[in-house]
C-alpha cells in the first residue's frame, strides 16, 4: 500500500483508515465462546466480544485492549484483536478518547497478540496507520514524551524500533522539523544523563536512539539557522556535540524534581 510521504498526516490516516476498513471486511471468526477472565470480564461482555464487533462499545473496546493477554485464551485473544483492529485504530487517532494507546498498542507484542505473525495485508494496513499515528505526534506540537511511547508501543508491537525512527527522519516540512528538534533535544538530554530508558518494552535498546541522533543533526542545525532565537534547537546541538564527544551533560540532573514527583501522591 504505496502512500506519498508528502501526504497531509491527516490525510493519510483517513485513508489507513479506509484500508483497513476494506482489509478486515470480513474478519476472522471465533470457533468458540469467549474464554476470558470472568473475574475482570463479566460473562455477558464476553458474549458481546464474540459477537458482531459493531456491537462492542467503545467503554469495553477500551476495556479489553488494556486488559492483559493472559486474562484470555492464547488463541482467541489474537483472532478478537483481528476483528477489533479497525475500531482500535480509531479509538486511538485523533478523533478516538486522547488517551496514551502506548500500553494498548503493546499488547500487539509476541507476548500478546502476535502482530507479526498476521497475514501480511493485514499486517501493512496496521502498519501504515501507525505511520499516520507517528506523523500526526510529530507534526502536532505533542510532547517528546507523548512521541516516545507512542513510538515504543508501535515498537514493542513489531518488533523493531529502526524503521519508524527512519520513518520519522523522512517526515517533511516545518512541523516536523519542529517535532524532531523537540524530540532530538529530549532524548539527547536523558542520554547524557544516563536516564534514557524504555520503561516496559524489555527488547529496546537505548543504543539504537544514540546511534540515530547524530543523523539527524543537519537537520535540526538548519533548523537553528532558520530560527536563530530557538533556544531548544541551539540546546539540542549543544546536546549532540556533548553526546557525540562522550562528555557530560552541561545541563544539572534534576534530582530534586524528579524527587518530589515520586513522592507526589
Amino acid at each position: 500500500m504505496a502512500v506519498s510521504p508528502d501526504l497531509d498526516p491527516y490525510a493519510r490516516w483517513r485513508h489507513a483508515l479506509a484500508e483497513a476498513d476494506r482489509v478486515f471486511a470480513s474478519p476472522p471468526v471465533l470457533d468458540s465462546p469467549v474464554d476470558g477472565c470472568t473475574y475482570c470480564t463479566p460473562e455477558s461482555e464476553l458474549r458481546i466480544l464474540g459477537g458482531d464487533p459493531a456491537d462492542v462499545s467503545d467503554d469495553l473496546l477500551g476495556h479489553f485492549m488494556r486488559e492483559v493477554a493472559s486474562h484470555w485464551d492464547a488463541d482467541q485473544y489474537v483472532v478478537l484483536w483481528r476483528r477489533l483492529m479497525p475500531r482500535a485504530l480509531r479509538y486511538w487517532g485523533p478523533e478516538g478518547h486522547g488517551i496514551d494507546p502506548s500500553a494498548e498498542i503493546g499488547h500487539l507484542g509476541r507476548d500478546g497478540a502476535r502482530f507479526v505473525d498476521w497475514p501480511a495485508p493485514e499486517r501493512a494496513v496496521v502498519e501504515e496507520a501507525f505511520r499516520a499515528l507517528l506523523a500526526m505526534a510529530l507534526v502536532d506540537g505533542r510532547s517528546p514524551s507523548d512521541i516516545s511511547d507512542l513510538l515504543v508501543g508501535i515498537a514493542q508491537a513489531t518488533g523493531e524500533l529502526e524503521p519508524w525512527l527512519e520513518h520519522m527522519a523522512g517526515l517533511s516540512g516545518s512541523e516536523a522539523d519542529a517535532g524532531l528538534v523537540r524530540l532530538g533535544l529530549d532524548w539527547a538530554t536523558e542520554l547524557l544523563w544516563e536516564d534514557f530508558r524504555f520503561t516496559w518494552w524489555y527488547d529496546g535498546d537505548p543504543q539504537v536512539i544514540a546511534a540515530w541522533l547524530p543523523t539527524q543533526r543537519a537537520r535540526i542545525a538548519a533548523f537553528a539557522t532558520r530560527y536563530p532565537r530557538c533556544k531548544t534547537a541551539a540546546d539540542a546541538l549543544i546536546a549532540l556535540d556533548r553526546l557525540e564527544a562522550g562528555d557530560h551533560s552541561p545541563w544539572l540532573y534534576p534530582y530534586g524534581m524528579k524527587e518530589l514527583l515520586r513522592q507526589a501522591p
